[in-house]
């Protein structure tokens, strides 16, 4: 049995609430579950995200896979680490015209300060 964490809904029409359960990811989005790990409100500002972290971190480690969204809301919660991303210079490299006019730009923008003082 593979088991997921997932979103399921609730709510009246045009005023979703969530609960953030662990399910069968066999069962349908609103029908059987196994445990309610917590709650999310996207209508209020900002959005109410509360999760038992203890009992999250369990599933996790017991090979529970989040779904794209709950993963979101864990790390919100800080159950699970956010990826740190590195800067990454492009690889594309600028035509002559435009590398021109950037150092073009450059040079304006050091010059202008030698002028105002």
């Amino acid at each position: 049995m593979s088991v997921r964490i997932r979103l399921s809904r609730h709510g009246k029409k045009k005023a979703p609430f969530y609960r953030l359960v662990v399910a069968d990811s066999h069962s349908p989005r609103d029908g059987r579950f196994i445990e309610i790990l917590g709650t999310y409100n996207p209508i209020t500002t900002p959005a109410d995200i509360k999760v038992n972290n203890e009992r999250a971190a369990y599933w996790l480690g017991k090979g529970a896979t989040p779904s794209d969204t709950a993963k979101i809301l864990l790390q919100k919660a800080g159950v699970l680490e956010a990826p740190v991303y590195e800067h990454v210079e492009p690889k594309a490299k600028l035509s002559k015209k435009a590398q021109a006019k950037a150092e073009a730009a450059a040079k304006e923008a050091a010059a202008q300060p030698a002028e105002a003082e």
